[in-house]
Order: structure tokens, then sequence, then C-alpha cells
């Protein structure tokens, strides 16, 4: 296309001149509509295990590529390291089909902003890079995965809006502190381990011990606006049975599932956790409580200690790569309270313990930057109590910020009495204790019926805050 010829003598051009340069850029404008840009691509040069390599892009870590695949397919993946100009990715599916010197292409970001008089029309930012999902109430009732895709029969998503995976915590100086009592409906947490909007807890244990079922008592009776549930690592299996056994048509109206189950790659794993707490922080910045229960964090640090073994990075803690450790308080600090005034996320995470070991390096690092932590005893699910909590190993940091002095010395009490009678409990069985010779432990076998009792509660039942605390009242009265 040639422009029309300008005046040699710099005066101005005449109507018809003017007129032809006005459709000469109408014809340019035209041709930058349909032109495509020049797309910048590498290549594949490597799969090994789990990591694949290229070269001939510069992309940072956490940055969004494609592999398109000789069948019309393509491979999701993310940078999760380099070495000088090798790229290392880590796909979201397998590798199968990929061949060698398969052309790799970054992803750029569509943000769901609108444009001003326009509807639902993505503004494009390519300076960003890493992966946004779908966030926002039209997820409610939904089971998604870990790349925001429908795992349910309930057809496409109608989100507008997205949000990045991996952002910053809140400053903690300008956090709301932790002032109101979160009623969990469970009567044990309510009155011996009370939990506040906007605390962080850990639920530790061993494997078939009652974790998701009492995870599930609190996604039902748990007063929040909104229930965010990550299924990270576990089986296929227990998705299913989570959902309609445990969380019920009634929860998961007002829930929104994001499920990883053990057979998807490491780094769905790790999307799938952090995606369930940009939900969260999603309807938190809303204003909105919101319930976080991610089931679990230990499956969380394993899928990344395969990634840094898979690209290189030595072992440190029992086979633990550095990263991990740095990895679990980043994920944990994203919840917590907002804002004076504003939305909160109350965050309940499972950990596992290998063999019960409550010194596991999982477990011992998730119970230093967590705000408390339940015990689940396997011997006390082995004698039918439940939920098999240890109230002498469990703890609540925020406790006593957010009860009266009365319900603390009840509390307190009551711990007394459960481990003075544990500690003599052989004793007892066997009838060596003389009565009156210990009058706490004496107290402690009287009302040792009534604790019990007291600490046990039917998977159906619901006990509010005020009921649990009048029954802890009653055992003293």
């Amino acid at each position: 296309m040639t422009p029309p010829t300008s005046t040699l003598d710099g005066k101005p051009a005449g109507t018809a001149h003017s007129g032809r340069w006005q459709a000469y850029l109408r014809d340019c404008s035209a041709l930058l509509d349909i032109a495509e840009p020049m797309q910048v691509s590498g290549r594949v040069t490597r799969v090994a295990g789990l990591v694949m390599e290229a070269v001939g892009l510069k992309l940072a870590v956490g940055s969004a590529c494609t592999i398109p695949l000789p069948n019309g397919s393509r491979i999701e993946a993310e940078v999760v390291g380099f070495d000088d100009n090798k790229l290392f990715l880590m796909p979201q599916s397998d590798v199968e089909g990929i061949v060698p010197g398969a052309r790799v292409f970054p992803v750029e970001v569509v943000q769901s902003l609108p444009k001003p008089g326009a509807v639902n029309h993505p503004r494009r930012r390519p300076s960003d890079r890493g992966r946004h999902l779908p966030v926002g109430a039209e997820l409610l009732g939904r089971v998604l995965d870990g790349a925001g895709r429908p795992l349910d029969s309930l057809g496409p998503l109608q989100a507008i809006h997205s949000a990045p995976l991996n952002v910053r915590a809140a400053n903690p100086l300008g956090r709301a502190p932790i002032t109101d009592v979160l009623d969990v409906g469970v009567r044990a947490i309510n009155s011996m381990l009370t939990v506040g909007r906007g605390q962080r807890m850990g639920l530790f244990a061993g494997s078939g011990v009652g974790k998701s079922v009492l995870l599930g008592m609190m996604a039902r009776y748990t007063t929040a606006d909104v229930i965010v549930v990550g299924l990270i690592g576990e089986r296929g299996r227990e998705v299913k049975e989570f959902i309609e056994q445990i969380l019920g048509a009634e929860g998961l109206a007002r829930s929104v599932v994001v499920a990883a189950p053990a057979d998807t790659p490491p780094l769905m794993r790790l999307q799938g956790a952090a995606y369930a707490t940009a939900i969260a922080e999603h309807f938190r910045d809303e204003g909105k409580d919101v319930l976080l229960i991610m089931d679990s964090l230990t499956r969380y640090a394993m899928a990344q200690r395969e990634i840094a073994l898979a690209i290189g990075e030595p072992p440190a803690t029992k086979g633990y790569p550095p990263s991990v450790f740095a990895k679990l308080p980043a994920l944990v600090e994203r919840a917590g309270n907002g804002k004076e005034g504003g939305g909160s996320i109350t965050a309940f995470y499972t950990v596992l313990t290998e063999g019960d070991d409550q010194q596991d390096p999982i477990a011992d690092s998730a119970r230093a930057i967590l705000d408390g932590h339940i015990v689940l005893n396997r011997s006390l699910a082995e004698a039918g109590h439940y939920p098999a909590i240890d109230i002498e190993q469990s703890i609540s940091r925020a406790m006593h910020n957010i009860t009266s002095s009365d319900h603390q010395k009840e509390a307190r009490k009551l711990k007394q009495l459960t481990s003075r009678y544990q500690r003599n409990r052989d004793l007892i069985s066997v009838g060596a204790y003389s009565a009156g010779t210990d009058p706490v432990l004496d107290e402690a076998i009287h009302l040792h019926p009534q604790i019990e009792a007291f600490l046990q509660q039917d998977i159906t039942e619901r006990s509010g805050i005020n009921e649990s605390l009048g029954q802890l009242s009653a055992l003293f009265s």
C-alpha cells in the first residue's frame, strides 16, 4: 500500500489530498485489526521424568507456557526454574505426545477487566505472564480442578473476574486483630479450643483417624458466609464422598470445592492449593467471612518436594528441600483477617503425621506457623471416642484473647482433670489407687464419665458456642 505523495512546497494540502490521507489511514487501521502479532517461541530439548527443558525463551519463574502437540491438542506448563539459557518446565498433565523440538509458546495473560463501553471484553496484559484463574460468586456450588476447569456436569463457568494464583500476603500491620469467636458447631473445639474469626488452625493426625469427617462437620456447622474447600493430593474416591456424603447439598450450595487428587501432576496439586486460597481471598476482599478448609498441607509440601528434587534442588530435612519450608508460610500467611471492618479467612489445614509422629518435619514446621493445632489421637479413635481430639496436646493460640476469664478457668480445670486421670489410668484400672489420696484425682475419677460424654459428639449433632459453654459450666456446677 503506497501512501499519497506530499506537497513539495510545504503548503497545506487541499481537501482532496487530505481525504486521500484519511482513506490511507483507515486502510492501515483495518490491516492492523486483522494482523496477527509475531509469536515468540522456544523449543523442547529434553523431557526427563516430571520436568521438561526448553531453550529459546527468557521467561520469569512462574510464567505460563503452552506446547502444541502433533495431534492438535496442547499441554499447559509452568516455568519452575532455569539454568543459564535453559528453562525448566513442569507440565499440568502427562507429557505423552511431546516430540523432540516441540515448540513452546509463552501464554499472554488475559485479565477480565472490562473496557469502558464494552461488555465482558477482556483487556490484555502482555507484561504479566503469571497464571490467572476465575474467581467470584459464580463459582459457588461448583467443583473445579487446580486449573479452574469444572469437574462437575453443570456446564462452563460464567465468572467475569480472575485473580493471580500467587500473590504476596497482606501487610501484617494492616490486618485486623482476631477479636470475634467463630462457632464451628463442634463442642470440644468451641469450649476447649475456641477458634477466632481469621485464625489459622492445623488438624494433626495420622491416616484413618477421622480428619475428613471432622472437617465435614465444621463445613456444615460453621457460621461463615462462604466455604472454600481444597482437596489436595487425596484419593480420588474421597473427593466424591466428601462432596456428597460429608459436605452435602446444603453445604455445597455455599461452597467452592477445588480438587487436585493424588493422581494429578505435582504442579496441579500446588496450583490447586494456591487457587483455593485465591478464591478465598477474593471473597474476603468483598467483605465476606470465609471458611477455608485444606486437606492436606502435607500433600502440598510433598508436591513441592517432587518438583524441587526433579529440577536438582538438594534434599535437606528427611528428604525435603529447603524450598518446601519456604512455600508453607507463603501459602498459610495469605489466610487471616483483612483490613479493619473487612472480611476474614478462617483456615483449617490438615497435616498428616507419619506413624502418628508429631515431630515429622512438615508437622513441626506447620505447628510453628499456624495459630494453633488440634491433635487427633489414634487410641481415642480406636476406643470409639469421636471426635478423637486429644485436648492435652491441642491448643488455640488466640483463645485467651477472645474468651472470658471464667471460660478459660473452666477449660484449664477440665484439662487438668483429664491429664491427671490419664497419668494414673493404669493404677485406677488395676485397683491400686486408694480413694482420698489425691483430691484432684478423686474429682477426676468422679467426673471422668461426664467429661468423656462431653468431649464426644455425633456426626449429625450440632453444638453451638453458647450450648457448648453452658454444658462446660454444668460439669463443675
